[in-house]
């Protein structure tokens, strides 16, 4: 027989018809994960959009309101905040059982963290109780954008992964509408409905020390020369120095 009418065996053809099946399905599933991948772009930059609007809206709001207010001759209260950030001062010698306890609760278990939290009656009287050994204030949009894109890590069945991709957050929150990092942002920084899922998810922050570092006795509150305690919008300047 010549060897141009040599039969091949059976099983290298089905091999051969089975590789080349499974090579145009993983074509095809590439070429449809690409277009979903167009779309789901497509979506998330008409919400970036849409959030940038929201926050010019809502800070032309407040310089309309407090020019009128100054025209009037009265002064402008703005609302009560309703987010703040707490950033753990203290190590964990000599600290009592109930502060200790709150700051297990806030999950500030070291050195440097900090947590984003609803400031609620409670919350309020627990920040108070760890007033000595934690720093905290209303954090600006600006700071929760950095401090999720830069620290930001997620907690999957308790272990600290990267956010290195929407898919993570979309994975884990997109029962809730939150499918990417905007999405995050948004949430915690409008303390939303979905804000203590979207907290949640996110590993407490692991900052640095202060570039700088702390004050001279950092232990005094910060009205009196120290660190510790309520500094309202001077959080900004200190996890600037932080992050």
């Amino acid at each position: 027989m010549s060897s141009d009418k040599v039969l091949a065996p059976e099983t290298l053809l089905k091999q051969r018809k089975h590789a080349q099946k499974a090579a145009a399905d993983k074509a095809a599933a590439k070429v449809a994960a690409r277009q979903q991948n167009r779309k789901k772009r497509q979506v998330i930059f008409k919400r970036a959009e849409q959030y940038v609007h929201t926050y010019r809206q809502t800070e032309r709001a407040e310089v309309r309101l407090r020019r009128q207010a100054k025209k009037a001759g009265n002064f402008y209260v703005p609302a009560q905040p309703k987010l703040a950030f707490v950033i753990r001062t203290k190590g964990i010698n000599k600290i009592p059982p109930k502060p200790r306890k709150v700051l297990q609760l806030l999950r500030l278990l070291q050195i440097n963290n900090g947590v984003f939290i609803r400031l609620t009656y409670a919350t309020t009287q627990m920040l108070q109780i760890i007033t000595p050994y934690a720093a905290w204030g209303t954090p600006n949009l600006k700071t929760v954008k950095e401090l999720v894109y830069k620290r930001g890590y997620a907690k999957i069945n308790k272990q600290r992964l990267p956010i290195s991709d929407n898919s993570i957050i979309e994975e884990n929150l997109g029962k809730y509408g939150i499918i990417c990092v905007e999405d995050l942002v948004h949430e915690i920084y409008t303390v939303g409905p979905n804000f203590k899922p979207a907290n949640n998810f996110l590993w407490p922050f692991k900052l640095s020390n202060p570039t700088g570092g702390w004050a001279r006795r950092k232990v005094r509150h910060f009205i009196e020369g120290g660190d510790v305690g309520n500094r309202e919008d001077k959080i900004n300047a200190l996890v600037r120095r932080m992050n």
